[in-house]
């Protein structure tokens, strides 16, 4: 059967209209009161389920206060937090999208924690950023607990999909790498337990039928970094406890050294082929691919399942509906009262 971007998909017990994913993009310059989602993130979110998109992956959403990288971002450590998520999922799915959270914890890039924490006392480059407390055992254990409580929060708001963030230098991604897990207990010792720990705690919280992303950095760039011989020996174990699709990216982890990240569209698609072979598991290809003709040869290729696009969502939030013209394919999404415009 012949796949392209607007074929439907059907992930674990989710059925996605087209194969076009909003990738998660913090709003930091939007004051997100308290962590809660404001009139901004209602209308940015509810504006992409209009314009077409089939699965939107909310922005970093922290599971405490001091996990944020910013006092801007949004956070859902408290059941104070689910109506304001709630209403903007109702909103959503009431236009025809699918709608998840990416769920997370900054750690060492928390930058506005007077004292940020880390698996290792290892700060990250530059000036901005803090020196981190390393995290005692019992401490990595209770959030452990924070994550199931904010994946728990999130399936009562109504999320269709949960996405943990194990990428960008943030908290699990900082566990799983040798560059910044020098512990000498048992979350030194196995660099995919701390993130194992997790995906098994959130999981209890979710539906059966309910697919579980996980964002992985499948690459570092800084010397010294993991390969993605690494990253896929973590995910077989992520895989192993119940990720269902993993969102291929890489990097984030500070300074690029020798190896440098691509700076040219489709330069990530090749680490979501890798996985996609290698665990013949469900992928998301993201990374400058907001050229509707090459987001097709993504899936045409079989490259990967779906294709995430970041920063062309951003400048066009009907993205998927001109990807559609542009690619002379039937607009399947465009609202009653302006079809007359197509």
């Amino acid at each position: 059967m012949k796949k392209d971007l607007f074929t439907p998909y059907d992930l674990k017990g989710l059925h996605i209209k087209n194969r076009i994913v909003m990738a998660p993009m913090c709003q930091y310059s939007v004051t997100a009161k308290d962590g809660k989602p404001n009139e901004w993130h209602y209308v940015h979110y509810l504006s992409r389920a209009i314009g077409g998109t089939g699965l939107i992956i909310m922005e970093m959403t922290d599971i405490h206060p001091d996990g944020r990288i910013t006092d801007g971002d949004l956070g859902i450590w408290s059941d104070e937090h689910i109506p304001a998520f709630a209403r903007i999922m109702d909103g959503v799915h009431a236009h025809g999208a699918k709608i998840g959270i990416q769920i997370a914890h900054a750690g060492r890039k928390a930058e506005d924690a007077e004292v940020p924490v880390a698996p290792s006392a290892i700060p990250f480059p530059g000036a901005s950023y803090k020196m981190p407390r390393a995290l005692t055992t019992s401490e990595v254990q209770e959030i452990v607990q924070q994550f199931a409580q904010a994946a728990r929060r999130a399936v009562k708001a109504g999320v269709d999909t949960i996405e943990l963030h194990g990428a960008h230098g943030y908290l699990i991604h900082q566990f799983q790498s040798p560059l910044t897990n020098q512990r000498d207990d048992e979350y030194g010792q196995d660099l995919a337990r701390f993130g194992v720990e997790v995906i098994q705690a959130v999981k209890k919280e979710m539906p059966a039928d309910m697919p579980l992303i996980f964002r992985i950095s499948a690459v570092e760039y800084a010397d010294g970094g993991y390969d993605i011989d690494h990253a896929i020996k973590l995910s077989k174990a992520y895989q192993a406890v119940g990720v269902d699709a993993f969102h291929v990216s890489s990097g984030g982890e500070g300074l690029a050294g020798q190896r440098k990240p691509g700076n040219h569209p489709g330069y990530q698609v090749p680490f979501a082929r890798q996985f996609r072979e290698a665990l013949q598991v469900p992928v998301i290809a993201v990374g400058m691919l907001e050229d509707p003709a090459l987001a097709q040869s993504v899936i045409g290729n079989e490259d990967a399942d779906m294709v995430a696009i970041a920063r062309g969502l951003l400048r066009d939030p009907y993205w998927a509906t001109h990807a559609a013209v542009a690619l002379k394919s039937e607009p399947t999404s465009i609202p009653k009262p302006y079809i007359r415009a197509y």
